[in-house]
């Protein structure tokens, strides 16, 4: 009974979370000077918790508090994470993008660990995450896997995005090493991509894949101008305008899918690409998205509906018309 009444006293309940909040003293500092238990302190804790004597607000360190949404998208599509990066104050498009791309850099490294096996995928996001000018202490035994082929013809700038080059920065940037696949990333014809993938200089490439702990992709549209395929030579706007026609309305690692993230519909295209294969991909534990804009909003759900990311790092505008659109 005299328990009762001291660790229901609000008087000492106050006193005790005065001392426990305000001065930041422990539980059985608070107990010592008070000369109650720790049991008795944990519980008057406890009570000033429940009768409104202390109330703890969280604030979302972030410029911008997109919290609520993030967590909305989470819960909407099965995401394991979602992380938004507000543009819309900056004063130029470049400036905006520099902000998203490094924002994703730093989120990139609070993932990393030491060990890990991160694969990458060819294209302009991932080269733009790359250019950023962060730096990060260099973590021990990362290794970079690049998971479509690596070699390119096209433009200087098509040469700056393909995938073993994009692995190599990543290993520069982040730390570790990185590993190379000796391929074009398209052939002409799916009977010579089978043959060439079947000598044993490339194909070890595809036990690698097994062991990816994360994969960090970029999320293309068939209508893009600006797509991978074009700076690198492989495919022309016809091409990808009849993909876009018979239902493409994204691609991650040079593989389309429809609305739904089903690939078959595209296999004519998708089984002339070296890449990881779709089966090996869906396994990895983290896939992480990197897509801005309303322009990639059909894309992005369809690689959620598909399992081929389940985190995603976007822009507000691109959020915001998500949660608008869900429509399951």
């Amino acid at each position: 009974m005299i328990m009762k009444k001291i660790v229901d006293d609000d008087r000492l309940i106050y006193k005790v979370c005065c001392l426990y909040y305000e001065d930041h003293m422990n539980q059985k500092e608070i107990g010592d000077y008070l000369g109650v238990s720790r049991s008795s302190v944990l519980r008057m804790l406890h009570n000033g918790l429940e009768k409104g004597i202390v109330r703890i607000e969280l604030h979302n360190p972030a410029t911008f508090n997109y919290g609520e949404l993030e967590k909305k998208l989470e819960n909407m599509y099965g995401l394991k994470d979602v992380v938004i990066v507000e543009e819309s104050v900056l004063d130029s498009k470049s400036e905006a993008a520099s902000y998203i791309f490094g924002q994703a850099a730093d989120y990139l490294y609070s993932l990393l660990k030491d060990g890990y096996r991160v694969g990458v995928t060819m294209g302009h996001t991932l080269n733009n995450v790359l250019q950023t000018n962060k730096t990060f202490k260099k973590i021990d035994n990362l290794m970079c896997v690049p998971i479509v082929g690596g070699i390119s013809q096209g433009t200087i700038e098509g040469l700056d995005v393909q995938g073993n080059e994009i692995a190599r920065r990543f290993a520069d940037k982040f730390g570790g090493s990185y590993i190379q696949f000796l391929s074009p990333a398209l052939f002409s014809d799916e009977a010579i991509l089978k043959y060439f993938l079947s000598e044993k200089s490339v194909n070890f490439i595809f036990d690698e894949f097994k062991k990816i702990d994360i994969a960090v992709v970029g999320i293309g549209v068939p209508e893009g101008e600006n797509h991978t395929l074009l700076k690198a030579g492989y495919a022309t706007v016809k091409e990808l305008k009849d993909l876009a026609k018979q239902g493409a309305v994204g691609d991650i690692t040079l593989q389309f899918f429809d609305e739904n993230g089903n690939t078959d519909k595209f296999h004519s295209f998708n089984n002339r690409v070296a890449a990881i294969p779709m089966d090996i991909y869906r396994k990895i534990p983290m896939k992480i998205g990197i897509a801005t804009g309303k322009g990639k909003v059909k894309a992005v759900k369809g690689a959620i509906k598909g399992d081929l990311i389940n985190v995603l790092i976007t822009n507000a505008e691109c959020a915001r018309i998500l949660v608008k659109e869900d429509g399951r």
